[in-house]
């Protein structure tokens, strides 16, 4: 990242903030063990902590999931100012060419700010339908759906209105969404190495699919705390910061959940009269006006709502009091020298620890224990396509682990209690994988393997006997069971596992 658009730095003394507030902050989310991968703290306009947990790094773009919505928000927000729309517009105006025969008088009646409150009147989100009944032709998919309410008569939680204002922008500019905000917002801001997925029709999918690493969500909430200006240059006007921020929804005030205090333009209002960018397993752009502050976190979590209310706890007090406490000029002989200390220290330990072997486990002794043979097994049918599987224990107590499938050829390189990386080729993307293993007991090895840029973990455990692997696997999120089918896999020899591993001749 060059240093000309890098967010300038300081002590969180300087900005008056307290170090022990953030100590305390980060405490807390590990101790309700809450997976953080990063968080950013910027109070007006300078970095005032930051922290990745190893093995994930500053350097490492991260899938946003629905935080994604909010900068196809933004771009609609450009589009408007360049006179290319209105969010008045009906939705319809922009695909003359994909509207059936039978036109439902609902969705005649749909506006551009229907899809941006996500107020279209389906009862449930419009992409399952699109991809059910247009997998090929997602706009056509919505188009053709059925509109049960009044357009801005009921509010559902709806990808499929967000991918729409992508493929609007695409129509109206001549570009996807990815290439129209690259000169207009990812540039200005320094934001380099993004990505965003795209359909098959090569839409951006405008609802997800956005990866940026930690300091492009923190420069993302500063644009929008500054208003709109960044560096002195206007890029969005104040007026659509406004609008777009403001609640669409009745407001549940008294509630303690983040996810009713109103939705905005692809925003969520937050308590404390803050507001916020999310996606799905906690990926996080919080925009806190009052207190002149951006919290930018990535992670893998399934309780959202938790790690705002450390937040809430922990973090916004400090931010409160830096109001009306001086800034130390000097933190080196500050009266808080020891908590900026202790902080200093927490951050630079910060640490997701790879699988450990047990206790008595005689194959976590990988210096006195020569490496088994290679294991390669045919596996049963599975949901995975996985047709071979292979383990290569090697001396230092590494493994690698090969699987074949449809796809090819693919391997990882598993650390002993250690992470080591890997770049696997799944075409046609290449995942970034970061793996360790150690042996439970005799029979048993344990493999997480880190997507390090995505929140997902995968764990599996590989259970050996007499010729034969099963192998159960876990995520830690997931959209529906994080447990995943067992796998079960046969040698074609036989291989007894004892002190260690010998092989045995298949008899003819």
């Amino acid at each position: 990242m060059s240093e000309l658009h890098s967010l300038p730095r300081s002590l969180p003394e300087e900005q008056a903030i307290s170090s022990r507030a953030i100590t305390e902050f980060v405490k807390a989310v590990e101790a309700k063990e809450l997976e953080l991968h990063s968080f950013m703290l910027l109070h007006h306009g300078q970095v005032a902590a930051e922290g990745w947990w190893r093995p994930y790094r500053a350097n490492l773009p991260h899938m946003l999931y629905s935080l994604s919505k909010s900068f196809t928000s933004t771009a609609i927000g450009l589009a408007v100012c360049e006179g290319l729309l209105s969010v008045n517009d009906p939705v319809l105006s922009f695909f003359p060419d994909d509207l059936p025969s039978d036109l439902d008088a609902r969705m005649a009646s749909m506006r551009v700010r229907h899809l941006l409150t996500m107020t279209t009147g389906h009862d449930d989100d419009a992409m399952t339908r699109m991809r059910a009944t247009h997998p090929q032709h997602l706009v056509r998919g919505f188009l053709h759906s059925t509109v049960e309410f009044e357009p801005g008569a009921h509010f559902s939680y709806n990808n499929g209105a967000t991918y729409m204002l992508s493929a609007i922008v695409q129509q109206v500019s001549g570009q996807t969404l990815f290439e129209y905000l690259q000169p207009r917002l990812f540039q200005p801001l320094g934001i380099v190495g993004a990505t965003w997925t795209k359909c098959s029709r090569g839409i951006n999918m405008g609802a997800f699919g956005l990866s940026l690493k930690t300091e492009d969500i923190a420069k993302f909430g500063q644009l929008y705390l500054q208003k709109g200006l960044w560096q002195g240059n206007r890029i969005l006007p104040e007026s659509w910061i406004e609008e777009a921020t403001t609640p669409f929804l009745p407001v549940k005030s008294e509630s303690v959940s983040d996810w009713e205090q109103g939705y905005g333009y692809q925003f969520w209002r937050c308590r404390h009269r803050a507001y916020r960018g999310d996606g799905a397993f906690g990926q996080f752009c919080v925009i806190m006006p009052d207190q002149h502050a951006v919290l930018a976190i990535t992670s893998g979590v399934r309780d959202m709502q938790a790690i705002l209310d450390c937040v809430w706890e922990h973090l916004l007090p400090a931010l409160e009091d830096a109001a009306a406490r001086p800034a130390a000029t000097d933190p080196a002989v500050d009266e808080d020298a020891v908590a900026l200390a202790a902080l200093r220290q927490q951050l630079e330990g910060l640490s997701l620890l790879p699988p450990r072997a047990q206790t008595g486990s005689a194959r976590a002794d990988r210096v006195q224990s020569p490496p088994p043979p290679d294991l390669q097994y045919e596996m049963e049918e599975n949901t995975e396509g996985i047709e071979f599987i292979e383990f290569q224990f090697q001396a230092d107590g590494q493994c690698l682990f090969t699987q074949w499938d449809e796809r090819g050829e693919h391997r990882v390189l598993i650390g002993f209690e250690e992470w080591t990386e890997n770049e696997v080729q799944i075409d046609p993307n290449t995942s970034r994988i970061v793996a360790s293993g150690a042996w439970q007991d005799e029979n048993s090895f344990v493999m997480t393997w880190r997507f390090v840029e995505t929140p997902y973990v995968k764990t599996m455990r590989c259970f050996f006997e007499e010729g034969t692997v099963h192998i159960k696997s876990s995520m830690n999120v997931s959209f529906g069971s994080t447990e995943l089918p067992s796998m079960n896999g046969k040698t074609r020899g036989i291989h007894r596992f004892s002190r260690h591993i010998h092989t045995e001749p298949q008899s003819e």
